[in-house]
């Protein structure tokens, strides 16, 4: 009898515990059309979240307490027979069959690694204040400007994710973007402009909260990957690019607060 297909990895601390629920609950709606093995890795002090966890059908392993990315690589290593790897924060969900849909992708594309939706961006009362589809154009500007894609609304190859390694320890904004330019070399990208995920904007979200320190990680990620000669210039489309996403940042803060 063949076992789950999809590995979900969910890092908390365990100080959201209204949200993890509502987060807990989208994923298991998923259960609908897949199987997946749901992995929460959380502190050993975290007890309300882990017996919340473990009551919603949820695997349960300890936080390294190492960083963000440790901890997801924790819960990657919970493996068995799954063959794809989807993340959500624990104040982040997935829209209904929207897993199904990035796993309906990638097996239409036996060349693609990755496969990425539409993510809807909501405020703390679950309100749409704002939709990131870029569609191809995403993988296009990756290596150069914003990153598009969205971390939760991606499936990606577990095997290619294990061939790099899984996501870079030192990193803490970053550590997809990074991995995101180190799967190009393993296969294409796909995608589609259906929302599959929502991103919890609010201020203590780790990237929002850190504008400026994101950024800066980010650059210095695709400085890492760019080809020899680039890598001098590279400020000259950098600064824009930072300017660009701190503009659309303020953009969504304001209809945020508009609703």
């Amino acid at each position: 009898m063949a076992g789950p297909e999809v590995l979900v990895v969910l890092p908390t601390l365990g100080d959201r515990l209204d949200s993890l629920k509502e987060t807990l609950e989208t994923v298991n709606l998923q259960r609908a059309d897949l199987e997946l093995t749901l992995v929460v890795v959380a502190p050993p002090s975290a007890t309300a979240a882990r017996e919340l966890a473990a009551s919603m059908g949820a695997i349960v392993v300890d936080d390294p307490k190492k960083g963000i990315s440790d901890a997801i690589n924790c819960g990657l290593a919970a493996r068995t027979t799954e063959t794809y790897y989807a993340w959500v924060g624990d104040d982040d969900i997935f829209r209904p069959g929207g897993l199904a849909k990035l796993k309906r992708i990638l097996e239409s594309n036996k060349r693609a690694v990755l496969a990425f939706g539409g993510c809807d961006y909501i405020d703390v009362e679950g309100r749409t204040i704002w939709v990131s589809n870029a569609g191809r154009l995403a993988p296009f500007l990756l290596p150069w400007g914003p990153d598009l894609i969205p971390h939760p609304g991606t499936m990606i190859r577990l095997d290619a994710l294990e061939a790099i390694g899984g996501f870079d320890s030192t990193l803490k904004y970053a550590m997809d973007l990074d991995a995101f330019l180190k799967l190009r070399k393993h296969g294409s990208f796909a995608f589609t402009r259906d929302s599959v995920s929502g991103f919890r904007w609010h201020p203590d979200s780790l990237t929002v909260a850190n504008r400026l320190n994101s950024s800066l990680e980010s650059e210095s990620v695709k400085r890492r990957h760019l080809p020899a000669p680039l890598k001098p210039i590279s400020p000259l489309w950098q600064y824009p690019i930072r300017w660009a996403s701190a503009f659309a940042a303020g953009r969504v803060n304001a209809k945020a607060r508009a609703l």
